[in-house]
């Protein structure tokens, strides 16, 4: 059952590990829900599973802090993809975008969210391939948009002679949402680094304010527009 799309849009994200979603476009993703527009997104890992000495409940600390995040934001979770965390590559690429198919089928978005596969993660990769598959041009298509994103500490991490570049061509203006986002990240309060690391509270809005006066806007998020199709 398809659920309800009577809005200007139906978003789409689809993450590799929860976190990436508030990191990547949490002010977006607030801006949407002002603008009245359904926002849903899912999480194709656990996003602590690979990590070494795991506490027993890490994976329930994630998934409240996940939560808390889509309260504070505004957007929904649904479908939690079961894949292995940092090792998405040993899947085949089939499984996984089938899986995305049937996220797409029960949401039918109308813009679509994801990773820029200019990233050093793998997870990341996998997931921006995946989604460009599932979401290939077809007839009979709802959807007119893919835009990825960057995210701290990740995509800035790549090199053009290894993973390219995120290159965007798309500013949103967040700088009434700020707050909104650093609360969001506080939610991730283990997720986050502190000061120079790109990922601490203070190099995420450096971030905001550098993409935001790159258009002249105070804070920004940028994303690259991967494919765009008026219907």
């Amino acid at each position: 059952m398809k659920m309800n799309t009577n809005f200007q849009h139906t978003v789409l994200i689809i993450v590799a590990h929860t976190d990436d979603e508030t990191l990547g476009l949490g002010g977006t993703i607030a801006r949407h829900i002002e603008n009245g527009d359904q926002v849903y997104a899912v999480s194709m890992t656990d996003g602590v599973g690979s990590r070494d000495e795991m506490p027993k409940n890490e994976i329930k600390i994630r998934a409240q802090a996940a939560y808390q995040a889509s309260e504070i934001l505004g957007f929904k979770w649904i479908s939690a993809g079961n894949f292995p965390d940092n090792a998405m590559d040993s899947v085949p690429l089939l499984k996984i975008t089938k899986f995305i198919e049937g996220v797409k089928s029960q949401t039918a978005p109308t813009i679509i969210y994801t990773h820029s596969a200019a990233d050093l993660n793998i997870d990341h990769r996998i997931v921006s391939q995946a989604v460009l598959t599932a979401f290939r041009p077809q007839d009979h298509e709802l959807w007119h948009e893919i835009r990825t994103f960057e995210v701290p500490s990740s995509t800035d991490y790549g090199n053009r002679s290894v993973t390219n570049l995120f290159y965007p061509n798309l500013f949103i203006n967040i700088t009434d949402l700020w707050d909104k986002k650093k609360s969001a990240l506080n939610a991730y309060a283990n997720e986050m680094r502190t000061e120079p690391h790109s990922r601490s509270i203070p190099g995420i809005e450096n971030l905001a304010k550098y993409r935001g006066n790159q258009v002249g806007l105070n804070y920004a998020e940028a994303f690259e527009v991967i494919r765009k199709i008026e219907r």
